[in-house]
């Protein structure tokens, strides 16, 4: 504990740090100010409709990334999941189209290139969920909820919704370039722990009625989401280490090499991603039903609409282990890799360098990638077998899934980027060790 206080009192010291970490917290503060404030023409106290059908089922999971501005007809009621979808759309648009792969290799130029195709992209998915979520609003809540209507209100409601993300967006952008960094991360991750105590205490309530089973049913249910969240923490820094030998040079009056060094290779290289890329394709058919009144098509989207049902979790699962290889696929080289380790002089023992060295390195991501992308798409789908327990529908989005996932990730790469900060200046970190991993697999240590 005096270690902890201690620690409290280097990061204060640090004017860098502290004004970072002062400028993340007021971004933050107006994101939640923000997100309680209704869309203009909405009577903000006849909600209970929506507020019921975001209870429960996919859409309970979309409250929680806009930190419960969908459920209040926010004016960040869709919050940053359309700017993510765009962004997973480019990056895979750079491994198809040609253009977009000259640009990754333009560097900064290139780079706001992207973002800037980005952004026009997120405007276009921006206008069409915005309809959508406004017929959602009058089929839930009565007429008389709306002081405007007709075509100007429908109208400015969606540039008002539009407006709204991409100054969620911008906020994000402003906690990276000037905050501690994972601004984007930073914003979804407020708005899911905002909803956690909310829900402790509706599960807190349930069992203490008379059929609840009690406090010892509670106690239980803690201990299951201690077990689960150390689960997600072994998933996020789980590596498989891989040792590479560096031969000797001699420049001058300088030794250079001569040692052993390891290769981190990440049992999830792919993170939180295909987990975010199938919520984003779950959400789709949502989409689509605001627009169709097709009978086939509502039994389709109900369907996939079932938090709990049999066919949501399959194809939720399956796509989390398919996009888990083909992001792992995107983001890891081995030949870049092997062509970096003989560049340098590195070698890894019994392997050849070169062509052999890729295909090696390739076997074992494919090896690794296999069980991580099975464990993870387990964590996915962890809160529907909470529910089917007995657990609290939100409660149980905490038993697992994206939440629980972006939750683990963001704090580990938040804490390291303040022990980076501390270490730099020479001060203890946040742990005795001094080395805390990120979801990157590598870990700070002193200079």
């Amino acid at each position: 504990m005096r270690q902890f206080f201690e620690t409290i009192k280097n990061i204060w010291r640090i004017e860098d740090l502290r004004k970072r970490i002062l400028y993340t917290l007021g971004i933050l503060l107006i994101y939640r100010l923000g997100s309680h404030i209704t869309l203009p023409g909405i009577d903000p106290t006849q909600l209970s409709g929506l507020q019921q059908q975001t209870s429960q089922g996919v859409l309970s999971l979309l409250d929680m990334f806009s930190g419960g501005a969908f459920s209040r007809a926010s004016i960040f009621a869709l919050g940053i999941m359309p700017y993510i979808s765009a962004s997973i759309v480019v990056q895979l648009l750079g491994i198809a189209l040609p253009y977009f792969q000259r640009l990754q290799k333009e560097g900064e130029s290139g780079r706001r290139k992207i973002n800037q195709i980005t952004r026009y992209l997120t405007i276009f998915i921006l206008v069409l969920q915005a309809p959508s979520y406004l017929m959602n609003l009058h089929a839930q809540i009565p007429e008389s909820a709306f002081v405007l209507k007709g075509a100007f209100f429908t109208a400015s409601s969606v540039i008002i919704l539009t407006a709204g993300t991409m100054f969620v967006m911008w906020l994000g952008e402003r906690i990276t370039d000037r905050g501690i960094g994972n601004g984007i991360s930073l914003i979804i991750m407020i708005g899911i722990i905002a909803r956690l105590p909310f829900a402790t205490m509706a599960e807190f309530g349930a069992r203490l009625e008379q059929q609840g089973g009690g406090l010892v049913a509670f106690l239980v249910e803690l201990l299951g989401l201690f077990v689960v969240f150390m689960m997600t923490i072994l998933l996020v820094q789980g590596t498989r280490r891989i040792p590479v030998q560096y031969a000797k040079r001699i420049v001058g009056n300088k030794q250079y090499g001569g040692v052993r060094q390891y290769i981190p290779l990440k049992v999830n290289a792919a993170g939180v991603m295909p987990i975010i890329f199938a919520q984003a394709l779950m959400f789709v058919p949502i989409t689509i039903s605001g627009f169709a009144n097709s009978e086939s098509l509502r039994g389709f989207v109900a369907a996939f609409s079932n938090f709990n049902g049999l066919w949501y979790n399959l194809v939720f699962a399956t796509m989390i282990i398919l996009f888990t290889y083909f992001y792992t696929a995107v983001t890891i080289n081995p030949n870049q890799m092997a062509e970096d380790m003989k560049r340098n002089g590195g070698f890894i023992p019994g392997v050849k360098p070169g062509r052999k060295t890729a295909e090696f390195l390739d076997t074992i991501m494919s090896r690794i990638t296999l069980p991580g992308s099975v464990f993870l798409a387990f964590v996915a789908v962890m809160p529907t077998f909470a529910s089917l327990a007995g657990v609290n529908s939100q409660f149980a989005q905490f038993y697992g899934g994206t939440s629980l996932l972006i939750l683990v990730g963001v704090v580990l790469d938040t804490l390291q980027q303040i022990e980076s900060h501390l270490l730099m200046r020479h001060y203890d970190g946040l742990m005795k060790s001094g080395r805390i991993k990120g979801r990157a697999g590598g870990a700070v240590s002193a200079i």
